[in-house]
């Protein structure tokens, strides 16, 4: 049987300040290839480019990546502000309509920091742009400076509901992870289950109620040494053995208009 084909939601980068490019970064490629045992294609994230349903022909499951632009605010009903920082109104247009499609067929997804957040607003919940600006909230941005291992180092723990999907991936209620988000929920909808928490009650860990398919997103980047750290593998198995029971059954067929 052959791999499943994972897209892998891209990001628009300006190489060397001039030349445009879609892209995503090689840990998230390496974390579907390596633990999730599928076969990684980056999607470029432009509605002219791209139709939704063709993705979702192509593709068995989605990883919905972090990225520097942050989801505009008029799309969970706020205006923007200086604190909202930069927009990539293209993949809003892409990866929204992505998310409530295979929610609602069942397709796999997995949410990772901005696509945590594309996620909760694509199900209705709003965001709040500085999270640390909170009374009783954390930092949860990494550091400004330093290398890789301490950007991406181990910062805080969740706290899982016991009995919930995390649960049960982990077999723990309590999972340490890094953190390098601003961002954050602020009010969650009634279609998305908050099932992990950080020590100051910022949501870290969601699934959508009642979705018919593979739905977990979480808030930190779990594809950092997906292969040898003991939280991310589990999530990203699991995330395979998702898009291997999509590609099985066999329900790639072609979308109705």
């Amino acid at each position: 049987m052959r791999r499943p084909v994972i897209g892998i939601i891209g990001n628009l980068y300006l190489i060397n300040d001039e030349y445009p490019a879609h892209a995503a970064g090689s840990m998230n490629s390496a974390a579907v290839a390596e633990v999730s045992g599928g076969l990684p294609l980056i999607v470029p994230t432009d509605p002219a480019l791209v139709e939704i349903s063709d993705l979702m022909e192509v593709c068995d499951g989605f990883v919905f990546t972090g990225g520097r632009p942050n989801v505009h605010p008029e799309e969970y009903g706020h205006a923007p502000t200086e604190a909202h920082g930069t927009f990539d109104r293209d993949r809003d247009g892409v990866a929204l309509p992505l998310i409530r499609a295979c929610v609602e067929r069942g397709q796999p997804v997995l949410g990772i920091c901005r696509g945590f957040q594309e996620v909760a607003v694509a199900m209705g919940c709003t965001l709040h742009p500085e999270i640390r600006d909170l009374p009783g909230r954390d930092n949860h941005r990494m550091p400004p400076d330093g290398t890789l291992e301490e950007k991406f180092e181990m910062r805080h723990i969740v706290t899982l509901t016991e009995g919930g999907p995390f649960h049960r991936v982990w077999g723990k209620t309590e999972v340490l992870t890094n953190s390098l988000h601003g961002q954050g929920i602020l009010e969650a909808s009634d279609r998305i289950v908050v099932d992990g928490h950080a020590p100051d009650g910022t949501p870290e860990a969601i699934y959508v109620k009642d979705a018919p398919g593979f739905t977990l997103s979480v808030q930190w980047h779990p594809e950092w040494q997906a292969g040898l750290d003991p939280v991310s593998r589990p999530l990203f198995e699991a995330f395979g053995d998702a898009a291997r029971v999509w590609a099985a059954r066999g329900q790639r067929h072609k979308l109705t208009a």
